[in-house]
């Protein structure tokens, strides 16, 4: 283990200090005032400066988290909303977004991106024809139970985890299981999130899944890089070429500023890797995020850059952002029969200095460049 510029064994560890605690680990809470009361908190410290929290009652994603006192997780004007006080359908289904902070928020696990109503007579239940979609589905919403979480020792590696299932089921509905892992290290600057979904029920089920990864301040500034190993640009959001705000290089927060989202293409290295980084050259400071093509073929870039709501998202995603009835209409829908499953390796890594920044964008930039300018060229449709 590297701490503190030096190797250190568990006997060197266990010499200077009586307790682990002392380095790292991992320490459940729960929080006690405001909207956020009674949610549970799983909170990590590596020893290098990385700490996030995984809140257990919200699907375990993860909410706050920080490197050597500089934040990275974005953290919205929501706070850490108890899921008690979520309703999917309030507000004509963008409900999602009074819960919308942290590092990560899961889309899914049966509908992504925009409110939806779409078939449901696999169910066979004359009061559910349809189903309605809020925004990014459900799952994130709904908490975790716990099965385990610690500190393990592997000779001189000590692995810190957890690990829960977030179960979204209905009577005449979907019965979808998702099973969290989430695994740092002491010593270390990488998170890694490994999921599996499986179909609990009798009727095939439609299966959708998201990731999104923000990004904030003081990470996020002007000047901030967005780096990606882009082929092509296959859709933005129609702001993008009104408005202009580079989707590489970040505007300092705006007034009046409107999304712009983008679907980018993405080359996947030579192990089949999807690599994206957000890096702050002024602070030395950056984020890569890695994922696996052939689990989450597509990519969306999500720029937010308003007063008071400052981030940049990018998000691994199953399907095309044309959402949930495309991809039935197209045959790209994810159809799981009882007893089926898809998994899912998900890592963050910070990029703590210089030299682990450059190394970050160089071996992505030799996988593939990306379009100069501010608005990415749109690829041809068809």
């Amino acid at each position: 283990m590297k701490l503190n510029g030096r190797s250190f064994s568990r006997l060197d560890l266990e010499r200077h200090s009586g307790a682990l605690a002392a380095t790292g680990g991992v320490r459940k809470v729960i929080l006690d005032d405001g909207s956020e009361r009674g949610v549970r908190v799983l909170e990590f410290r590596t020893g290098t400066g990385l700490a996030f929290d995984v809140l257990v009652d919200r699907a375990m994603d993860f909410g706050q988290a920080e490197h050597k006192g500089r934040s990275f997780g974005w953290c919205s004007p929501t706070g850490v909303r108890h899921p008690g006080l979520h309703e999917n359908a309030d507000e004509g289904g963008v409900a999602w977004l009074r819960s919308f902070s942290g590092l990560q928020t899961t889309g899914g696990l049966d509908h992504i991106f925009a409110k939806a109503e779409v078939d449901a007579s696999q169910y066979r239940y004359p009061l559910r024809q349809t189903m309605q979609h809020g925004l990014h589905g459900r799952v994130a919403n709904i908490p975790a139970r716990l099965t385990g979480y610690g500190e393990s020792w592997d000779g001189d590696r000590c692995l810190l985890w957890a690990e829960g299932e977030i179960r979204q089921a209905a009577v005449f509905g979907e019965h979808l299981r998702l099973h969290r892992r989430i695994e740092s290290e002491i010593g270390s600057n990488e998170i890694r999130l490994h999921d599996t979904v499986r179909n609990y029920g009798f009727e095939r089920n439609p299966h959708m899944l998201l990731y999104h990864i923000d990004l904030g301040w003081p990470l996020l500034d002007e000047a901030t890089k967005f780096v990606a190993p882009i082929a092509r640009t296959l859709w933005y959001s129609p702001v993008v070429p009104e408005q202009r705000s580079s989707y590489q290089m970040m505007a300092a927060p705006t007034a009046g500023f409107d999304e712009q989202a983008y679907e980018h293409e993405l080359v996947a290295d030579g192990d089949g890797r999807m690599r994206v980084a957000v890096v702050n050259e002024r602070l030395n400071f950056g984020v890569m995020v890695q994922w696996y093509a052939k689990e989450l073929p597509c990519f969306l870039e999500w720029l937010h850059l308003r007063e008071g709501a400052y981030v940049i998202g990018v998000e691994p995603s199953t399907h095309h952002v044309q959402g949930d009835q495309a991809a039935r209409d197209d045959g790209s829908m994810i159809w799981l029969e009882h007893g089926e499953s898809r998994s899912y390796r998900t890592t963050i890594t910070v990029l703590d200095g210089q030299e682990a920044i450059q190394q970050a964008v160089s071996g992505i930039r030799r996988v593939a460049s990306q379009p100069e300018g501010d608005v990415p060229p749109l690829a041809a449709s068809g």
